[in-house]
């Protein structure tokens, strides 16, 4: 009788012990799934499609236009002193992430798309102008020095080229994000859209490295910090 019920306790307890260590395994799946299904939603919410890649690089466009605001109609007509290099480094910034790398990447994978399909053409010829004539007024930016700002010929020319600047880049910039690149979603197949994405990921970081576009907005956010053009809450209106 003892032996009989040793036997039958030895096999309760194997089954019990079976059916916990599956139960245990069961879990340890379900769960490696659950981080499964997370890992892939954070991925997708990490991932940033091409029209909204170059929709938050024109909110890059947009902070340096408010700094180039601020000298044209601030300080240059009160001859107010400011580091040159803020300019330079602007037009450096507009240089090398918007015109080399931003309006390149509209150009090459952008604009020929709906030339192909023969869409918004005569829309795209205007922005492929307007970028020809970035570089040109970029060019004269770029090059302003204190002997620059000293000189009333030179000053002149300088408030010329930001103010043509500001005005064709403010709705050359509203065209593409509210015409352009809602019709460019529809132009090419999920796909192709998707893959888009990724390359113009690759070649930010090619260009910039992994946290290109952060590095971007650090150095813009370091020259409105020299303006004094930091602090949101400063352009709030104000009513006596």
């Amino acid at each position: 009788m003892t032996q009989y019920t040793t036997r039958r306790q030895f096999i309760q307890k194997a089954g019990t012990l079976a059916c916990g260590a599956a139960v245990f395994a069961q879990s340890n799946i379900t769960l490696a799934k659950q981080s499964a299904v997370k890992q892939t939603k954070q991925d997708k919410i990490e991932e940033v499609s091409p029209v909204e890649d170059l929709m938050r690089e024109h909110g890059v466009l947009d902070r340096i236009l408010l700094i180039y605001d601020e000298i044209l109609w601030r300080r240059l007509p009160k001859s107010a002193d400011f580091p040159p290099e803020v300019l330079s480094k602007g037009a450096d910034l507009v240089r090398r992430f918007l015109e080399d790398y931003h309006g390149k990447l509209e150009e090459d994978y952008v604009f020929p798309r709906f030339e192909k399909a023969g869409k918004l053409t005569d829309l795209v010829q205007v922005l492929r102008t307007q970028h020809r004539a970035g570089r040109q007024l970029t060019d004269v930016i770029k090059g302003t020095t204190l002997q620059t700002l000293k000189a009333p010929a030179e000053r002149e020319k300088l408030s010329n080229a930001l103010r043509l600047f500001v005005r064709m880049y403010r709705p050359h910039a509203a065209q593409e994000d509210t015409i352009l690149f809602p019709a460019f979603r529809h132009l090419v197949s999920a796909h192709e859209y998707a893959a888009l994405g990724e390359e113009f990921e690759d070649k930010e970081h090619a260009l910039f490295g992994k946290e290109g576009f952060e590095m971007i907005v650090a150095e813009v956010a370091e020259l409105e910090r020299t303006l004094g053009l930091n602090d949101l809450a400063g352009f709030t209106a104000k009513f006596d």
